[in-house]
């Protein structure tokens, strides 16, 4: 066999074993998406097991509160039929601020402050709420690796031709990131 011949043989070997390569670390990154959201699925679920003791706990104190009762609950059983990420998300968002109102409203109530079972619940929904944090920023660290090689050259290729697609960042609500106002008057 010529140079040349090697030469081809070389070329077409190399451009296999980076396609290889490719593909490989394309579905390796989306299988730690797929991990990542599990995580913070994991997570959830135990906040959603959470608030139906937490308003059980809490509404005898709350009696004039019910309607604030009613839309943690409404948006806990959202959050708990959501499927997938991007169904998961805005839920997750609307729970959280179901979640603050409760939380703000609690304030008011000092006899509910120190019920002790009021206290372990909200340490341990305190609790979850830093891991959900934690597994969140994996989550997205996750999601922009992937994103990044399916829009990088020449990854972008190869995912199109196995159809990865760019995956869903969990976003904070806006309610969530916005800098409370304080009055000192």
């Amino acid at each position: 066999m010529s140079l040349s011949g090697w030469i081809i043989i070389a070329i077409v070997a190399f451009i296999v074993l980076t396609a290889v390569a490719m593909y490989n670390r394309l579905v390796g990154l989306r299988n730690q998406v797929k991990n990542a959201w599990r995580q913070i699925d994991v997570q959830l679920k135990r906040r959603h097991d959470l608030i139906p003791n937490l308003v059980e706990v809490v509404k005898d104190y709350m009696s004039y509160e019910q309607e604030t009762l009613q839309k943690v609950i409404q948006a806990r059983n959202s959050a708990v039929q959501a499927s997938t990420p991007e169904q998961a998300i805005p839920a997750e968002g609307v729970l959280s601020g179901a979640l603050g109102k409760l939380f703000a409203l609690m304030e008011n109530y000092p006899d509910l402050k120190a019920n002790q079972n009021v206290a372990r619940l909200m340490e341990e929904l305190s609790s979850t709420e830093n891991k959900i944090a934690f597994s969140r920023q994996f989550y997205n660290d996750s999601v922009m690796a992937l994103n990044n090689a399916v829009q990088s050259f020449p990854s972008n290729i190869m995912a199109g031709m196995f159809n990865f697609r760019e995956a869903t960042y969990f976003q904070v609500a806006e309610t969530e990131t916005a800098v409370p106002k304080v009055d000192l008057r």
